[in-house]
This record gives C-alpha cells, sequence and structure tokens, in this order.
C-alpha cells in the first residue's frame, strides 16, 4: 500500500528542520494578505475555481491539510505527519485522472490530522452553531468504522461520594464524549457504582449505539450523583456479567470495559482473575479530575488487561483521551495484516464539506516501520484513507423517469439502514449529525417489510407484490397502493438494492421520434407567445441536457421554459450532450396536450370551473385558459406533486383543498380535482397522465347548497340550508379534510382538518370505523434548539411507439380518450349530492436548528362501508348525523344537527399537524430490538497483545481500493438494464 510505503521511507526530522515542510492549511483565510502570513512554512493556493461536481471552490494542483482546534498544528510529530503524507498528493492526483468521476480523496491520521485532494477551503466556523472549528477527523463515522473492528462497550462510571463537584462533571463530560466515539456497528451500556452497582439508564443489556440510545445513556449519566464508597468488585462483576450476555443482540466482537474514577487503593485482582483469565475484555482506565489519590491500582488494571491507561485532569484533555483507544483496538487488524485490508462502507452520512449525502469506501492504513524491540513489527494503526461517493451523483446515473412517479429504488445496509431511498430527506445542515433510517421508519412497516427487510440485510434475492400503505407527496394522505419489491446483493459491497414499482408503471413509454419536423412540431406548442393558444405550460425542471442549467430557486418556470426552447432550436433534441429520450418524451406530450388544449378551447367552461388542466409522466403541465395559469401553485416536476401521485394510485376522482397553512400567504381559493388517465396497449395498462379541473370554491358552494335540499322530506335531517341554525353540511376529503360546507364561517377553513373544526364529530366518525389513522414518527425533522434550564429488478418490457402510432391512431386515440374523460370532469359540480355515481371513469436557517423526532398522523378511511349513522351523546343533548360515501370520489358528505345546538358536546381539537415527540420510548425498542448483522470479519484477536501503559501516537489510500470503490457501486446499478425490443435499453 502507497501510504504505508510512503511512512516507512520517511526519515523523521528534528525541531530545526520543520520551517522546511510548506503545506496548505485549509482553514487559512483566502483572503489573507502577504503581510498577514504568520507561518513561515504556509502556503494559499491561487488557482481555486468552482467545480460543477464539489459546488464550491478546488484546486486540483494541491492537497489540503485540517487539522483539529485542539492540536497544535506546530508539534513536531505533526509536522513529520505532514512530511510523509505529501507523497500521497501525487497517488491522489493519478487516480483522479484515471477516474475522473472520483470525488474526495482523504487520509484520516490516527493524530488527528486529515490530507484531502483535491484542496478546497474548509467551512466558515462562524457560521457554524458553536462558532468555532470542531472537526476531528476521528470522530468522523467512515473513520470509528474503518479504524477498528464493532465493539461491546460496557462503560464503568465511579459514583462514590469522593468524586462530587468539578470530579463529577468531568466524568459526566468525558462519558458523553465516549459515547460519540461509537456508530451503528458497535453496542453499549453505562453502569454507574458506590456501595453496589446500578443501570445508569433504563437498559438491562448492551444496546445498540444509535442516535437515540446514545441520547438516552447521556441523559442518564446527567442524573448520576456522587454518594457512599467505592466499590469496584461490585461495579466490574455487573460488567463483565453484562458483556458476557448471550441472548441478547450485540457486537459480538472487541469487548471493553471503560472505567472512569478518581482513583483509589482497590485492584479487584478476584474479579479480573474470574471473569478475565484470558484477558478476553480490555480494561481501560481514566483518572479523572485533579487530586492526590493514589493511580497505581487503576493503571494496573488496564495494564493487566491489555487496555490502556489514561489522565483526564481537566475538560481539554478530554476529546483527545476518550478516542485514542481506537489505537489499541486497531492492533488486532495491524497484526492480521492483509486479511484487514477489506474495503469497508460507512452509514449514509452528510459531508463535511458541503457535498450533501455520501456514503465512503475505507481502507485502514498500518505502521509497517520496527520497534526496535524483539518484536519486529509496530502495532500501530496509521489511519484510514477513504473515497466518497455522492447520492446524488448515483441518483443521477440511474433511470429515474422510467419508473414512473410512484416507482423507486433504495438500498440497505446490513443495519437496516437506508440510502437512495426518496423518504430520505434529512434537513439538516450540521455535518456532525448522523443521518440513519431505518427502512421500516422510511415506510409505513408491516409483517411482510420486516420479513423483505431481513433478507435484504442476509444479502439473498427476492421479489414480493403486496399492497401496502403509502404516505402522499405532501405527508398529509394515506393511500392503499399496489408494490412490487425485487431485490438483490449488491455485489462487493454488504448493500442490497431495491427496486419497487406499482402495477401500472411495469412498462413505460419510451418515445423515439427520429423525425425533425415532428420534433419542431411538437416543440412550437412550448413557445411562452402561444400560451393563449395552447395554455399556460409548466415543463418539469429535469436535466435534458447536461448543459442545459437547470432553474435555480428565484428562477420561475417560464424561465426554464424559454431556455429549454432556445437550446432544443439552437442544437436539436438529438443533441450528444442530451439525454434523447428524456427530451423525446417531453415533446411526444407536448404534441398529444397540444391537442388536447385545442379540444377543451372549442367548449365553454361551466359555472364554477376556473380551469382544466393536464399532467403528464413526461415533465408536462398545461392549464388553460392562459389567465388561470398565472396562479397554479402545483410542482412542474410531476414527479413529486403529491396530487399527480395519488391520482395514479387510486381510481377515484381525487379532490384535493389547498392546505389550510399554505392559506396564510396565499389568496388561493380553490379545490383541484383530478384523476390518472388508463389507457391499454397490447393488453398493457398505463397511466401517462392525469386530467382535471380546478374549481372555485363559492360558485361550487352554492351548487352544492342548491343541489342538496330536499323537497319531500319526512327524514329528522332535510336538506342543507345556507347557514342553517340546526343542520351542518360538509364534505371532508379521505384524509378528514374539509373539502366544502354549508357555513360562510367555514369557507375560509376549506383545506383544515375536520377534527380542529367539530372535534366530536370527527371523534364519532372515528369511533364509527369510517376513518381510521395511523400514527408515524419522522426521524429527519429540525426544531429550534431546547433552551437551558429524516440489481435486484426483472426486465421490464417497452412499449415504444413509431411515428406512425404517434400521427395515427395510438396517440390520437389517447388525445380523445382525455378529452372525453375531460367533457365527464366538468360535471363535477354534483347534480345530486348522493348521484356522483353519474361521473364516469435554507441553509443558515438550519445551521440554528436540531435534529428532532415528531409525530405525524395521517386520517384514512377504514374500510369500504358507504354508508354510516349515530349518534352522539352529550351531557343534556344529542346529535344525529349521517355519512355517506361519495362513489367513484375519494369524498364522504355528511348532515348533521348543528355543532351549536349541542355545545355540551365541545371536547378539545384533535391535532393532525405535525408535532415534536421525543419518539417511541427507546428502553421499550430496546427489548425487541430490529434485526441486522455485524460485519463479516471480526479483528479483536488480543492473545498475544503485548500490554501497552505508554503513551504512543501512531496513517492513504491503495491505489486499488480508489479504482474499485466508485465503479463499484455504480457499475451494480449500471447492469440493472432495461430492455427495449430485446436490446439493452
Amino acid at each position: 500500500m502507497e501510504a504505508e510505503k510512503f511512512q516507512m521511507d520517511h526519515v523523521w526530522r528534528g525541531d530545526a528542520e520543520v520551517d522546511k515542510i510548506v503545506y496548505y492549511n485549509a482553514k487559512d483565510d483566502l483572503n489573507q494578505t502577504e503581510d498577514g502570513k504568520g507561518r513561515k512554512n504556509q502556503y494559499l493556493p491561487d488557482d481555486f475555481e468552482v467545480d460543477p461536481d464539489f459546488k464550491r471552490p478546488v484546486s486540483y494542483n494541491t492537497t489540503a491539510v485540517h487539522i483539529p482546534t485542539d492540536i497544535y498544528e506546530g508539534s513536531t510529530i505533526i509536522l513529520n505527519e505532514l512530511n510523509w503524507t505529501e507523497a500521497l498528493e501525487d497517488v491522489f492526483r493519478k487516480n483522479k485522472e484515471e477516474d475522473p468521476s472520483i470525488l474526495w480523496q482523504v487520509f484520516g491520521s490516527a493524530t488527528g490530522l486529515a490530507r484531502y485532494f483535491p484542496a478546497s477551503p474548509w467551512i466558515d466556523s462562524r457560521n457554524s452553531a458553536d462558532k468555532i472549528d470542531l472537526y476531528d477527523v476521528r470522530r468522523r463515522p467512515w473513520y470509528i468504522q474503518g479504524a477498528a473492528s464493532p465493539k461491546d462497550m460496557l462503560i464503568l462510571v465511579d459514583a462514590s461520594g469522593s468524586v462530587s463537584g468539578l470530579t463529577l462533571k468531568l466524568i459526566r463530560t468525558s462519558v458523553n464524549k465516549m459515547l460519540e466515539t461509537l456508530s451503528d456497528d458497535d453496542y453499549v451500556n453505562v453502569v454507574y457504582f458506590n456501595d453496589k452497582a446500578e443501570h445508569a439508564a433504563c437498559f438491562r443489556n448492551l444496546v445498540q449505539a444509535n442516535v437515540r440510545n446514545k441520547r438516552k445513556l447521556k441523559e442518564a449519566v446527567q442524573n448520576i450523583t456522587a454518594k457512599g464508597t467505592t466499590n469496584y468488585r461490585g461495579g466490574f462483576e455487573m460488567a463483565f456479567e453484562q458483556l458476557a450476555q448471550m441472548n441478547v443482540s450485540r457486537a459480538n466482537c472487541n469487548k471493553i470495559i471503560m472505567l472512569f474514577t478518581d482513583g483509589g487503593e482497590e485492584r479487584a485482582e478476584e474479579i479480573f482473575r474470574k471473569y478475565n483469565p484470558k484477558q478476553a475484555v480490555r480494561i481501560f482506565t481514566f483518572s479523572v479530575g485533579q487530586h492526590n489519590y493514589d493511580k497505581g491500582p487503576i493503571q494496573w488494571m488496564a495494564c493487566a488487561n491489555k487496555g490502556y491507561y489514561y489522565e483526564i485532569p481537566s475538560i481539554g484533555a478530554i476529546r483527545i483521551n476518550t478516542q485514542e483507544y481506537l489505537d489499541v483496538l486497531g492492533r488486532p487488524m495491524v497484526k492480521a495484516d492483509r486479511k484487514a485490508k477489506q474495503v469497508q462502507w460507512t452509514n449514509v452520512y452528510l459531508d463535511a464539506l458541503e457535498l450533501g449525502l455520501v456514503i465512503t469506501g475505507t481502507l485502514p492504513v498500518f505502521n509497517k516501520t520496527n520497534t526496535g524491540s524483539k518484536k519486529s513489527q509496530n502495532q500501530l494503526i496509521l489511519g484510514v484513507m477513504a473515497i466518497d461517493v455522492s447520492l446524488e451523483d448515483i441518483k443521477r446515473l440511474t433511470p429515474r423517469f422510467t419508473f414512473g412517479p410512484n416507482g423507486y429504488y433504495f438500498a440497505i445496509d446490513p443495519n437496516g439502514y437506508v440510502l437512495l431511498h426518496p423518504n430520505l430527506l434529512p434537513m439538516t445542515a450540521k455535518f456532525d449529525e448522523p443521518v440513519t433510517l431505518d427502512f421500516l421508519d422510511a415506510e409505513l412497516e408491516n409483517e411482510i417489510k420486516v420479513e423483505m427487510r431481513k433478507k435484504m440485510i442476509d444479502g439473498l434475492t427476492g421479489n414480493y407484490t403486496i399492497s401496502t400503505l403509502v404516505k402522499s407527496q405532501d405527508e398529509r394522505y394515506i393511500d392503499l397502493g399496489q408494490r412490487m419489491y425485487s431485490f438483490a446483493p449488491v455485489k462487493g459491497t454488504d448493500y442490497s438494492l431495491a427496486l419497487v414499482l406499482p402495477d401500472y408503471s411495469m412498462h413505460y413509454i419510451r418515445a423515439k421520434i427520429a423525425d425533425t419536423i415532428t420534433q419542431a412540431k411538437f416543440s412550437e406548442s412550448l413557445m411562452a407567445d402561444k400560451f393563449d393558444e395552447y395554455g399556460y405550460t409548466f415543463i418539469a425542471p429535469r436535466m435534458y441536457c447536461k448543459d442545459l442549467k437547470l432553474p435555480d430557486k428565484n428562477q420561475n418556470n417560464t424561465e426554464f421554459l424559454v431556455e429549454f426552447n432556445d437550446y432544443i432550436d439552437t442544437k436539436t433534441p438529438n443533441n450528444p450532450m442530451c439525454n434523447v429520450e428524456l427530451v423525446n418524451r417531453l415533446l411526444l406530450d407536448a404534441g398529444i396536450t397540444s391537442s388536447l388544449i385545442k379540444h377543451w378551447k372549442t367548449t365553454q367552461l361551466q359555472h364554477g370551473v376556473l380551469a382544466r388542466f393536464v399532467a403528464t409522466d413526461g415533465g408536462i403541465t398545461r392549464v388553460y385558459p392562459k389567465s388561470a395559469g398565472l396562479y397554479w401553485g402545483k410542482e412542474a416536476e410531476t414527479y413529486e406533486s403529491s396530487y399527480y401521485k395519488r391520482s395514479l394510485d387510486n381510481d377515484l376522482y381525487i379532490f384535493t383543498p389547498t392546505p389550510y397553512l399554505s392559506k396564510e400567504n396565499s389568496s388561493e381559493d380553490s379545490v383541484l380535482v383530478s384523476k390518472a388517465v388508463n389507457l391499454e396497449v397490447d393488453a398493457i395498462p398505463l397511466k401517462p397522465a392525469v386530467v382535471g379541473v380546478k374549481l372555485d370554491i363559492s360558485a361550487w358552494m352554492e351548487s352544492f347548497i342548491n343541489t342538496t335540499q330536499k323537497i319531500n322530506c319526512n327524514d329528522e335531517i332535510c336538506g342543507c340550508q345556507r347557514n342553517d341554525m340546526y343542520v351542518d353540511c360538509v364534505i371532508l376529503d379521505d384524509g378528514g379534510f374539509l373539502v366544502m360546507s354549508n357555513r360562510d364561517e367555514h369557507i375560509d377553513e376549506i383545506g383544515r382538518f375536520f377534527g380542529g373544526i367539530d372535534p366530536i364529530l370527527m371523534m364519532n366518525l372515528l369511533n364509527s370505523s369510517l376513518f381510521t389513522f395511523k400514527k408515524t414518527f419522522d426521524y429527519q425533522s429540525l426544531c429550534d434548539p431546547k433552551k437551558e434550564s429524516k440489481a435486484a429488478a426483472g426486465l421490464r418490457s417497452v412499449y415504444v411507439p413509431t411515428i406512425a402510432d404517434i400521427l395515427n391512431l395510438g396517440w390520437l386515440a389517447s388525445a380523445a380518450a382525455w378529452s372525453i374523460m375531460q367533457q365527464l370532469l366538468v360535471s363535477i359540480t354534483f347534480p345530486n349530492f348522493l348521484d356522483a355515481a353519474e361521473m364516469d371513469d435554507e441553509l443558515s436557517d438550519a445551521r440554528r436548528k436540531e435534529v428532532c423526532i415528531t409525530e405525524q398522523t395521517q386520517y384514512y378511511f377504514k374500510n369500504n362501508i358507504v354508508s354510516f349513522r349515530g349518534t352522539i351523546d352529550c351531557e343534556n343533548c344529542t346529535r344525529l348525523y349521517h355519512a355517506e360515501k361519495l362513489p367513484k370520489t375519494n369524498l364522504v358528505f355528511i348532515i348533521a344537527d348543528a355543532k351549536v345546538t349541542c355545545s355540551s358536546c365541545d371536547t378539545k381539537p384533535l391535532i393532525q399537524d405535525e408535532q415534536q415527540s421525543t419518539g417511541p420510548e427507546p428502553c421499550d425498542m430496546a427489548q425487541n430490538p430490529r434485526y441486522r448483522k455485524g460485519p463479516a470479519a471480526c479483528f479483536d484477536n488480543n492473545e498475544h497483545d503485548e500490554a501497552v501503559c505508554r503513551r504512543s501516537a501512531g496513517s492513504p489510500l491503495a491505489s486499488s481500493l480508489l479504482m474499485l470503490l466508485l465503479p463499484l457501486f455504480m457499475c451494480c446499478l449500471g447492469r440493472r438494464t432495461l430492455t427495449v425490443a430485446g436490446r439493452p435499453a
């Protein structure tokens, strides 16, 4: 390995020679002048340019170095480390030349130094919450996973009376920092002892060192109080018993006890003879605080049990001393040498240099120098070598737009955590926060998914077709959808990859428009000056061509449309820089929808209909008339549009009121009605588009009142008069949101959850099984900080329309079908309220916030029963209600005794909005942990370890790693090709 060779060839330099070492410190201010440069060996690159791959200034002519704030960069050890790692520049540069897709290449040293390529300035710590740079490469997820095998760690805290005051505060902080050195591959628990030993938290055994369990332990440690005498025997006995438990989940690798104490006279030798005769458990001891106690006994404990002894006299020594134990745990890897040279892939995390979500491939780097003793080889790990793979890059290389809006792919790691999942959307901008989302939290859990998750973790291949609950894009609704899950392991990694498709996306339309005349004809309808003729037109912001820049947040869609048209006019859709398939599909849909708009222009809009619209899989949305498009607030990207994706999953007319909270910043007062276009071509079902109308609330309310009057009424509840004193009439959608009411006071509350308007009636609708609800937790939310006091599938066949199809029967027939549906849609003003069956088929803010858990509650229809009726009993009055689902819609009509007639029924509102939560209780989850699998190899053999009771220090990439990691993952996805007419597409 190149790095090990460079370190072996390095000749140690003394203090007199350190000024000869020149390097670029990434934290140096780029703007400082020559006069302000303080160090002789300082170097500032002058060729920084913003790179599109990194989205930040970089220099490919040098490397950058990061040194932690609490490490003196002028020390002889650091300067010698800088000297030998400088040779890595050529290796990094060569790797980049051989594979231009490689991103960051990093060497993280056991000394804390990090050297990375290409060079780039470090993030401005003034924008961070702490205002100082707390980055230490040894505490990064990829370094921890690459530097040692998984750990079973028992932290043992001395809580006797002598550790009170400052010493106890130091111990609490030290334990917290120790917990931060653990990853999700590790298991941990905390026990404290004085007269007797106790569990610090509710955990009765080791638990996975995930974010929530570590947080629980940190909170418990803060509640430890000092009292009583020091009973080492009792503490160690409980610690060894915890590590010996066999019927619980564990890492089953390195076993460690971390003792934090102020010292004592007891050695507890009989306990070690009984529980640790072969020193299978390493003991690390920490003497905390400034005192005159005898440190000999606790130093002996560490040396006699193949551990290490540390001193933490003050808060400044905590960070360094609580992470150096990794050097000791790396020794078995060094002895294993080649066997331990295995590429390890990390969990998903946020890149420190703002590359976004990444996974990292790592290799350990070993010290191959001689120690000078009879033991020929040093047993120290030099560091970890790593390269990053951006999840965004992987996404760009996959054919997302052939899966359909509700199709997707994802991968999971051995912990069951997802990467590439569409619901993996962490909002935090804090790189030190881990990004872990379990598959069963990314989706709505059921028994089949639990089974599927286990098989994926075990590296099996499988295929399931299931009915599953699906959250809508805006997370307000839940639908029942049919999904096919197909999965297989990713060769060369411990990931498993899955493809998920609804039944209507098993095939897709691949447009072939080789005729430039047809292309020009279709693209003409996209011109902004043709909106009057073809309706206000939006196109999905997709990467149609590599040199066509995607719109930024401040750019409106029309500007992007104009740029697209200019590009197509200048370079033609068949330009090699373009995704021809994506462009042709857009143009195909443009041609079809333009014919539909022409048909709409021949018919008048009915009273109460503000607009008609059509949206397509190909990325076209047209709104007619043009004036209505000016106020169109829906997503231009149909793959991310909630109404669009819901319409595909439901063979209904989907009514979508504007969300109540969104109306605070908008004057929009309407309801969207949409339905998917169902086509069948050669017995292949397709849903290539959604059509619909936009209804005016006031006009629809007037029609609603008129059509719900009953002339000859003998029932107790009759008719729906406007603002009736005795009768409430409402229409709710399937999420329990208000769509229509007979009361003027409710008009402004259209889109509000009904549980906040009439809680007691909504509660009865739940009790009568009209509605049910599901509570889930979002682990990726951001909240304000607390104040002190979120190639597996079989091949899919494809229907490919020819030019003849486009210009003749096939697609003109589909356009006609859309027109027919449109004609039916405009009658949605309900001729009779029970006769609906007649209808036919930002970054700085993110940094200030903290990652938190929120609880979501979604309501949905519980069953297919149509009619519901009941009585609401209160203290001195009752209310009758009758509910009827409106056929072929997602609506329910409810008529009831007015809320004002029975005020004693009032109860507190039902909450549907997302609420901050503590999440599921970790203590309960620890009783039944989810299945996971540890790494295949464990390097914990300490049989021939020599005790190391003195301080020792001790670090780049084999070119083989750099050449293997990125292609390994990309090729896996690349092999999952789709087939067109029997050929790879």
